[in-house]
């Protein structure tokens, strides 16, 4: 017995248990809750860690885990994936998981197939695998325990992949709506490494072009009309100014969003922009000028409730967003939000409801997945196709 006491590391514990083939959410998840138990001491025999974790991972029901996890690294050899450029990796249920994304599947569900494919392949002996066919066992699988659709989904997810286009979705909406947090989840889930939020290029612009020269660039999107010199002390006409006044500074930062997208497409980097600068006929002008997969949406709180819940909610996590001004221009925000959910009725893109974040996503997720069906098949043939490439 190893009596003597280690600092407890969490970041370690999660490694090792990813190692041995948990998802990193699931592997933190029980680091953290270990890190809980063990109390204000942090320190702990490796004994004692490992009767921990063993009581954690059965509770979860991940008994190959941890066979995996006592037996360590020199008792365990995992199966191995074959990726197309013929490099092996060891199979990893979390990696497995993050390719079902797309089907926007609970995670309970997502996580019950990818040990029901890990079983099949400890099961039936595989030491090494092509990914193409562990697709298929993948795809087979989905058809079986899901549906025909949920598997049309991820072939088409995986055939996406395999072309190297990039992914650009524009996420549009009036402040405060949760474009943020909505595009921080779908790049986490989808692996896309690359985030831009309109108001980073806004403040860019600002520091290069100075007031005098663009008033309506150094002001709030909702109250940018106000920067018009022409209508200072003229009767004010509030729809047809305050209409203008947001267009005049979305195509100033249209400029920036439209570099930063061109450069993107160029170097085959998928990316998410979101801001309220994402007026809908850019979006569209977007999808029919870039070689990527273009997925416009204008993300909507449909309750001023809501809404202005949320605004007050920025207040209590970042005072730098001056929850307080947002909700004293309550009313012009949403002012502008329905003139944004009338131009996204005009160029036809999207809108999505932000009420449950787990729905949004899903939601999202959706949008996403159709973009795809209008350029890949993700049917069983291109599987067969593309073994028959490979094996050439």
């Amino acid at each position: 017995m190893e009596k003597s006491k280690v600092p407890f590391l969490r970041g370690i514990l999660t490694r090792s248990l990813v190692k041995a083939g948990l998802s990193f959410d699931a592997a933190y998840e029980i680091a953290d809750r270990i890190r809980d138990e063990i109390g204000s001491d942090k320190e702990i025999t490796t004994d004692d860690l490992k009767t921990l974790v063993k009581k954690q991972l059965k509770n979860a029901g991940e008994k190959e885990v941890m066979r995996r996890y006592i037996a360590g690294a020199t008792g365990y050899i995992p199966v191995r994936i074959i990726d197309r450029d013929g490099i092996p990796r060891p199979f990893s249920k979390g990696l497995l998981a993050n390719s079902l994304e797309i089907c926007s599947l609970p995670n309970e569900r997502m996580f019950a197939i990818t040990r029901g494919i890990e079983r099949y392949l400890l099961e039936t002996g595989v030491k090494e695998i092509k990914s193409l066919e562990l697709a298929s066992i993948t795809y087979k699988y989905l058809v079986d325990e899901e549906s025909a659709e949920m598997a049309r989904r991820y072939l088409t997810w995986r055939q996406y992949l395999r072309s190297e286009r990039p992914l650009l979705i524009l996420i549009g909406g009036t402040t405060g709506c949760g474009k943020s947090t909505i595009s921080s989840e779908i790049a986490h889930r989808l692996n896309i490494v690359r985030t831009q939020s309109t108001d980073m290029l806004r403040e860019v612009m600002r520091l290069m072009i100075p007031e005098r020269l663009l008033p309506t660039l150094h002001t709030s999107s909702f109250n940018s009309w106000e920067a018009i010199p022409s209508w200072k002390g003229q009767p004010t006409r509030l729809d047809t100014h305050f209409e203008q006044g947001y267009l005049a500074q979305a195509g100033h930062v249209g400029i920036g969003i439209e570099g930063v997208l061109q450069r993107a497409d160029r170097e085959r980097v998928s990316l998410i922009v979101e801001g309220v600068h994402i007026h809908p006929r850019l979006q569209r002008s977007l999808v029919d000028t870039v070689d990527a997969i273009v997925v416009p949406i204008v993300l909507a709180v449909v309750k001023k409730k809501r809404l202005r819940e949320q605004l007050q909610g920025r207040g209590k996590r970042a005072v730098s967003r001056r929850a307080e001004r947002y909700l004293e221009h309550f009313d012009a925000i949403w002012r502008l939000q329905d003139f944004m959910l009338a131009e996204a009725d005009r160029y036809d893109i999207p809108v999505v409801p932000n009420d449950e974040q787990e729905e949004t996503i899903k939601l999202v997720m959706d949008e996403i997945s159709d973009a795809l069906t209008e350029e890949y098949s993700g049917d069983e043939g291109w599987l067969v196709e593309s073994k028959d490439a490979s094996a050439g």
